[in-house]
């Protein structure tokens, strides 16, 4: 019986992996036209399935609202020479991207997507997609 049980198991756990391997869709999440903000970063976590960096942007009526923003995982930022420290606390950004159709203070910078070290001027994301607007 236990054999059964197993071998039925591992039959669906076969079948179904494609469910358990695959991505979530951004379809209808993101605005498809980009936005630019600056800001001063709060924090920055390298994790899958997506980086976290939190950045303190200030607003037309200026006020301070924390933005999420979602970049590469660990590991593809690691293949592109990233560290820990590649950004950190304190550090000023300038970042192009799509913002949540919800309008909440959320940017996704996986596609048409730049970002750059705003005291010095070095690139340090831009997608394949991206498009200069200015």
């Amino acid at each position: 019986m236990s054999r059964l049980i197993f071998g039925v198991s591992a039959v669906g756990l076969i079948l179904g992996w494609d469910g358990v391997v695959a991505h979530h869709g951004d379809a209808g999440r993101y605005n498809e036209t980009v936005i630019t903000l600056a800001g001063t970063v709060v924090a920055f976590r390298m994790m899958n399935p997506h980086s976290i960096t939190l950045v303190d942007v200030t607003d037309e009526s200026g006020e301070v609202v924390t933005w999420q923003v979602e970049g590469l995982s660990a590991n593809a930022l690691v293949n592109r020479g990233w560290t820990k420290e590649t950004i950190k606390p304190g550090d000023r950004i300038t970042m192009t991207g799509r913002p949540l159709l919800s309008g909440a203070a959320f940017m996704n910078v996986n596609e048409k997507a730049r970002v750059v070290l705003t005291d010095t001027g070095e690139e340090i994301v831009r997608s394949r997609d991206y498009v200069e607007t200015e």
